[in-house]
């Protein structure tokens, strides 16, 4: 009985750093075997999201829960794309139908409506916004060209230099691109 009271404290601090999820792979590797995880959710308190994902129920829902749950479904080497990296940061005022998540290798999750996924190909700058890896600012909003008005990319880009998401550097060349 102690092993899986331990184990259920394990799986919640890996959950608390998670934004309420856990993975298989993240279990193991913090010592609780594979085979516990769902034996636990059995018991309640965790529920069983995709194959290899868990949500610990315990751990407060937030604005962004969709955002790591389709991070940790998409794998290892994902991150958050174009719209939905402005979304992730409240710039543009975008709302996408989708959150978009770049993945550098094909991979074929069942997906839920809620997720898409777009293969890049060779080396892309990532960095993390609210512990999420994710496409640069710059990057997303200049990934944004087309699909929304220019004018909304400037103000999205001032706004992000004022949130020091932007270097002066950035925001002058995204300037400079959304112009051209």
């Amino acid at each position: 009985m102690t092993a899986m009271v331990k184990y259920r404290d394990l799986v919640h601090e890996i959950a608390l750093d998670n934004h309420g999820y856990v993975t298989t792979q993240a279990a193991v590797e913090a010592g609780v075997p594979a085979v516990e995880l769902p034996k636990l959710a059995a018991r309640g308190g965790m529920e069983n999201v995709a194959y290899g994902l868990y949500r610990v129920s315990a751990v407060p829902r937030s604005e962004i829960d969709q955002f790591a749950e389709a991070l940790l479904r998409a794998g290892e080497g994902a991150y958050l794309y174009g719209e939905s990296v402005l979304a992730l940061l409240g710039l543009a005022d975008v709302n996408p139908r989708r959150i978009t998540v770049a993945v550098r290798r094909r991979t074929r999750p069942r997906l839920p409506a809620f997720m898409e996924l777009n293969l890049v190909r060779g080396d892309a700058r990532t960095t993390r916004y609210q512990g999420l890896d994710s496409q640069p600012a710059a990057d997303a909003i200049l990934t944004c060209r087309g699909s929304i008005e220019t004018p909304r990319l400037l103000n999205a880009a001032r706004e992000a230099h004022e949130e020091g998401l932007l270097t002066t550097r950035e925001l002058r060349l995204v300037r400079k691109e959304l112009k051209s």
